[in-house]
This record gives C-alpha cells, structure tokens and sequence, in this order.
C-alpha cells in the first residue's frame, strides 16, 4: 500500500506536469501574438468620419468662447499669460 510520502510524489509529479504544460501555452500564445503585424503611424487606416464635417470650418460663437477659456486655462497651467 503507498504510504504519504509516495502521495507526495504523485501530487509533485502532476503539479511539475501541469506547470509545464501552462509554460508552454502561455510560451506559445506569445509567440502567435508576437508575430501579428504591428500598425506603423501612417500605415494604418483610419475607419470613421464626422457626420456633417462641414459643421466644423464655421465654429459658432459657444464654440470660440470654449476655446478661448480652454487656451486661457491652458497657459495659466503652465504660468504662460494668454493674449488674445
């Protein structure tokens, strides 16, 4: 009859198998996401546009007042005085 120690054995031997077979899964998926193509700036494209682009080239006058506070606050964060 096996005694503790050879419970022991069996238990380390299955963990140590286990360990391995998840090393190398893990080994393996790496490798799978190492060899995708990485988009370089430029190359990739782009998917999506404004709905109504041409809403952008006449800013309303909310819009200009929300860009002059931005701009302010902008250069108050970096101890710049902003000039209109």
């Amino acid at each position: 009859m096996a005694d503790t120690v050879d419970y022991g054995y069996y238990a380390m031997a299955a963990l140590t198998v286990a360990l391995v077979v998840y090393i190398w899964r893990l080994r393996m998926r790496n490798i799978a996401n190492s060899q995708e193509k990485i988009p370089i700036a430029g190359e990739d494209t782009l998917e999506g546009a404004a709905k109504n682009p041409e809403q952008f080239a006449n800013p309303d006058d909310d819009a200009l007042d929300e860009m002059q506070d931005l701009l302010e606050k902008a250069a108050e964060s970096q101890g710049l005085t902003y000039d209109e």
